[in-house]
């Protein structure tokens, strides 16, 4: 069982970064991807970023040249650095971890920007 335990969000004013991490229970580079969704209220939930065993990434347009993901595979952890936050960028933020069709998920961490 994959258990991911994601950390970070918090509270910030607009224009304001955060760095929120997710630590894996297991290696994470036996992952076929990680990513980063995120749920606004009331909104489904999205795909916000992917980093893949190849470290290629890509990222939903709503946050590109903002956000930022990566991984540290000796930490097992993957980040997700955002910057220039908006109150639109407010939500609960998951992190996803998928091997072939299996996929696992955190509990989520709540980031709320302010205007």
């Amino acid at each position: 069982q994959v258990q991911l335990v994601e950390s970070g969000g918090g509270l910030v004013q607009a224009g304001g970064s955060l760095r929120l991490s997710c630590a894996a229970s297991v290696t994470i580079t036996s992952m076929n991807a990680m990513a980063w969704y995120r749920q606004a209220p009331g909104k489904q939930r999205e795909l916000v970023a992917t980093i893949t065993s190849g470290d290629y990434t890509t990222y939903a347009d709503s946050v590109k040249g903002r956000f930022t993901i990566s991984r540290d595979n000796a930490k097992n952890t993957v980040f997700l650095q955002m910057n220039s936050l908006e109150p639109e960028d407010t939500a609960v933020y998951y992190c996803n971890a998928r091997v072939l069709s299996i996929i696992w998920w955190g509990q989520g961490t709540v980031v709320t920007v302010s205007s």
